[in-house]
């Protein structure tokens, strides 16, 4: 019901993360995913509710799915694209909120892209030529290239 309302309205991200932390007595599972194409170029969504449009996928958990599965489905309600989300990077603990992200790595396996209402553009770019995004985005990305190698 609550993702109804927020299509239908286009509340703020923060409006919406501060609702869902005030009704809801356990943790936020977030994912966030490093997906490389066949050219080790990593995908990025513009997004249009970020102060920088340029990010990582990702999205939360429901309950009752498997953080991968979740990832996954995510990427594929904002994008149309297909992707199997294999190891996990990096796990970490917001000390201010209840929640907690996962960082996962993965590889694109297609699909068309279908902008949403969350995702108007997307690309797959090389590690020289990103556009801007956050540092610790831009960590996360340095730390899969070094292990992909």
């Amino acid at each position: 019901m609550l993702a109804k309302l927020w299509k239908a309205f286009r509340f703020p991200k923060k409006f919406q993360l501060f609702v869902m932390r005030f009704l809801q007595d356990q943790f936020l599972v977030g994912l966030t995913g490093i997906i490389f194409n066949d050219k080790n170029e990593v995908l990025l969504f513009k997004h249009v509710y970020r102060a920088h449009s340029w990010s990582l996928p990702g999205g939360y958990m429901k309950a009752g799915e498997h953080p991968k599965e979740a990832l996954e489905r995510e990427i594929k309600e904002e994008s149309g694209l297909v992707v199997s989300v294999d190891e996990q990077l990096k796990t970490r603990t917001d000390r201010e909120t209840a929640r907690l992200d996962i960082c996962y790595v993965g590889v694109f396996i297609g699909g068309d892209f279908s902008p949403s209402s969350e995702v108007s553009e997307f690309g797959f770019f090389s590690l020289d030529k990103l556009p801007l995004i956050r540092k610790n985005q831009l960590f996360l990305i340095n730390e899969a290239l070094t292990q992909r190698t």
